[in-house]
C-alpha cells in the first residue's frame, strides 16, 4: 500500500504545482489608453480592459491617447500590471 501513495502523492504535488503557475502567467498586451486614473492606480485601454497598478509603484507618465504595452498577470479575478511602457 505505501508503494503505491508515493506515486499518487508525487502526482497529485506535480500537478498542483503546474496549475498554481499557469495561474500566475505573465501576459503582454498593447493598447491605447482611454484612461489613466492616478487615485485609483488604474489604466484603461481603448479596448475597455482595465488594469491595476500596486500601490507602491512607480506612476507612469501617460495620459489619454498614449501606445502603451503592459505586462500584466490575473490574481483573484484583477488584472494587475507589472510594467507599463509608453511605445511609438
Amino acid at each position: 500500500m505505501r508503494i503505491l501513495l508515493v506515486p499518487f502523492a508525487a502526482a497529485a504535488l506535480f500537478a498542483t504545482a503546474t496549475y498554481g503557475s499557469a495561474a500566475m502567467a505573465s501576459h503582454t498586451t498593447t493598447g491605447t489608453v482611454k484612461t489613466y486614473d492616478a487615485s485609483a492606480m488604474t489604466i484603461a485601454l481603448d479596448n475597455g480592459t482595465v488594469y491595476h497598478l500596486p500601490k507602491n509603484a512607480k506612476t507612469p507618465d501617460v495620459k489619454t491617447g498614449d501606445k502603451v504595452q503592459i505586462s500584466w498577470q490575473k490574481s483573484k479575478g484583477t488584472d494587475w500590471a507589472h510594467s507599463v511602457k509608453i511605445v511609438k
